[in-house]
């Protein structure tokens, strides 16, 4: 999966995000946090399984388990309605565990293919008052990052993905899937072992900013002079709305502080 030339996200204009900005890092935050009640909940349906699959997980399961002669005559006398009972409350459980250690110790990173949606500008840049940083694809920690999809239902997964998948790979699949609702906002997400970590990324790995339509220009200027002192190459660009469609659009400008204005003179 190819990922686009360039990734965005949004900035309300706070102390925090002037803050990162300022220190070149990238935050990534707990997901517990997350506004979307559904969003990294991840409760997919536990499909049951048919007797064939029971069959199949028993004898998987003799195979590979250490298991006391009793407790393994026990487990072969299961009829399939036992068996299917028990194995169902183990993965539920055992879903349930993964889940939590997962969510409880990962960091995640939020980004949009987009810049000129206007639902990311109402929602994540300050009701069109912030701005919304562009970032070079190709840099880190982009290399890993996995796109979000976008699904009607909730998954669903055999109870043998969950009871024999020490590693859990589909884990990393449910915590980038969202409900359909939330299509518009083309996410990727990039993952850290640890919430709370912050990312350090080269000055060149920043090439854009876009400034809301709505934004001072006092606070805009905050942003350009940051921005002048660490980074010469990141392109700027002014937002307005469009009179003729419901979207943003940009045009570039290069600042000029007052006093360098003053100086010209």
């Amino acid at each position: 999966m190819n990922p686009p030339p360039s990734f965005y996200k949004y900035e309300t204009f706070s102390t925090q995000s002037l803050l990162n900005l300022k220190s070149q890092i990238i935050y990534f935050g707990s997901p517990l946090n997350f506004n979307d009640p559904y969003d990294c909940a991840i409760t997919p349906n536990l499909l049951e399984p048919s007797d064939g699959e029971l069959e199949e997980i028993r004898d998987d399961y003799l195979r590979e388990a250490d298991l006391p002669a009793r407790s393994r005559k026990e487990f072969e006398a299961f009829s399939h309605k036992q068996l299917r009972e028990a194995l169902m409350r183990a993965a539920s459980y055992g879903f349930r565990q993964t889940v939590n250690d997962f969510l409880a110790s990962r960091g995640v990173a939020c980004f949009s293919e987009r810049n000129d949606d206007l639902l990311m500008w109402s929602h994540y840049g300050g009701c069109y008052k912030g701005f919304c940083l562009e970032f070079d694809s190709l840099s880190e920690p982009f290399s890993k990052i996995n796109k979000v999809r976008y699904v009607p239902t909730l998954p669903a997964l055999s109870i043998s993905s969950v009871l024999f998948d020490p590693d859990f790979h589909l884990m990393l699949e449910l915590f980038c899937t969202k409900s359909e609702a939330w299509a518009y906002e083309k996410e990727w997400r990039a993952l850290h072992n640890i919430a709370g970590t912050q990312f350090g990324y080269p000055p060149e790995a920043l090439t854009g900013v876009y400034f809301g339509p709505d934004i001072d220009r006092q606070s805009l200027e905050v942003v350009c002079l940051i921005l002048a002192g660490q980074n010469e190459t990141v392109r700027l660009w002014r937002g307005r709305r469009s009179t003729t469609e419901f979207r943003v659009l940009f045009e570039p400008f290069t600042y000029t502080s007052h006093l360098d204005a003053k100086d010209k003179k």
